[in-house]
């Protein structure tokens, strides 16, 4: 096969059709993305100029650009006119600060309450949602029926200077991959990770067993929102539709209530990418292994994020088993422990045995989940991961 660009081997990836060689695309590039100032497009030119496959990813919105919602990328997450918040700092002799968030809505009010832990990293202000705030909150913002009739003012459709917005973004991200042929990615569509920032994980796990139907009711609401946002992002077009659903594990979620809630939701979704001619990409690193068929019956294309350290349940000569000829499979390296801590011969170790396992077919190779850490020897080990991939990313040595 004649050599590809990046475009069109990411693309070959993702269609499960034959490639040049294995892609390597990292999913996520904090280090890289902070020597940029955040500018996706420059990231992308310097992912390429390093020898990496790449991925544009828009809206490209950055985490300042986006206080009430820095986890969440993609289109703004705007209020109803009349939302009113108020916050206010409660001191604590002996201990953590108290942050206290009150919104007043036509249908009532919601408030939430974080401990202010010295990592805490927005300042006196408590995003509408963040993981950071889940595992500090003293309150969740969403813990009764009664809270749906008030979070429907903050769940609403894109407004119109958004799309506009959007449109004008869309025309120069065509551009540029048509231009740097890169693969064009955009959402994030989202489920359970949005109920999860609104009622605490623990809670929420308790909710489930005790008040089913008021999280059917939370999670329905959540899915027209997120189908809204959806189709804006699909219509740019895109070629790969992501969703984030970190936490659609195993970890949080039992298989029984997967198959029955997110699962319906989750088949529509994949179903309304393809009409737009879009793949659909689903980002879960951990408590993969009870739903490895949910995958191939909801029609995803590729799963991102297939971590063999840091993922509890993951087992990867399984879902090569189970998925590799439906569905491509995306990661293979732990990020954290890997890259960013290893040595040079756990690195090389590591790449071989994530090509070997996850591939050479319908795989792309990526740290998981992200690369944050910036200092030297993260970035030496960096170059030897792009080398020990280049050295067999055509897999003869690894396959014979």
């Amino acid at each position: 096969m004649n050599e590809l660009t990046s475009r069109q081997r990411m693309l070959r990836a993702v269609s499960l059709q034959g490639t040049d060689h294995i892609p390597c695309c990292f999913m996520s590039f904090t280090a890289l993305r902070k020597r940029f100032n955040e500018n996706l497009y420059e990231v992308v030119k310097a992912e390429r100029a390093m020898g990496l496959d790449a991925m544009l990813f828009f809206p490209t919105a950055s985490r300042p650009q986006r206080p009430e919602h820095p986890d969440l990328r993609g289109l703004p997450v705007r209020f109803h006119p009349a939302v009113k918040m108020n916050e206010w700092r409660e001191v604590v002799k002996g201990g953590y600060d108290l942050l206290h968030k009150e919104y007043t809505t036509p249908g009532g009010k919601l408030s939430t309450c974080v401990r202010l832990s010295e990592d805490w990293p927005h300042g006196e202000h408590i995003p509408f949602v963040d993981d950071y705030q889940v595992s500090r909150a003293v309150k969740p913002l969403i813990t009764r029926p009664e809270d749906l009739e008030a979070l429907q003012y903050f769940l609403l459709p894109p407004q119109e200077q958004d799309i506009a917005q959007f449109k004008m973004e869309a025309q120069e991200a065509l551009t540029f991959v048509e231009q740097h042929q890169v693969l064009l990615a955009g959402g994030w569509g989202i489920g359970m990770d949005m109920a999860n920032w609104l009622c605490g994980m623990e809670n929420l796990m308790i909710l489930m067993m005790e008040q089913p139907g008021f999280v059917y009711g939370l999670l329905e609401m959540i899915y027209v929102w997120n189908k809204n946002r959806m189709e804006v992002v699909l219509s740019a077009p895109v070629d790969l539709y992501i969703r984030r659903a970190w936490y659609e594990g195993c970890d949080f979620v039992t298989p029984r209530f997967y198959q029955s809630v997110i699962l319906p939701r989750l088949k529509a979704e994949v179903e309304l990418a393809h009409e737009h001619g879009a793949k659909f990409g689903y980002i879960c690193s951990s408590g993969t292994k009870p739903m490895l068929d949910f995958y191939t019956e909801a029609g995803i294309d590729v799963l991102i994020g297939i971590d063999p350290i840091e993922g509890t349940h993951t087992d990867m000569p399984m879902i090569k088993e189970k998925l590799g000829k439906r569905v491509c499979l995306w990661g293979g390296v732990s990020g954290a422990v890997t890259v960013e801590r290893g040595t040079e011969a756990e690195v090389r170790s590591a790449i071989r045995h994530a090509m070997k396992t996850l591939g050479p077919d319908n795989f792309i190779l990526s740290p998981v989940d992200n690369i944050t850490v910036d200092d030297p020897l993260t970035w030496h080990n960096i170059d030897i991961f792009i080398d020990e991939w280049r050295n067999h990313w055509e897999v003869a040595s690894l396959f014979q």
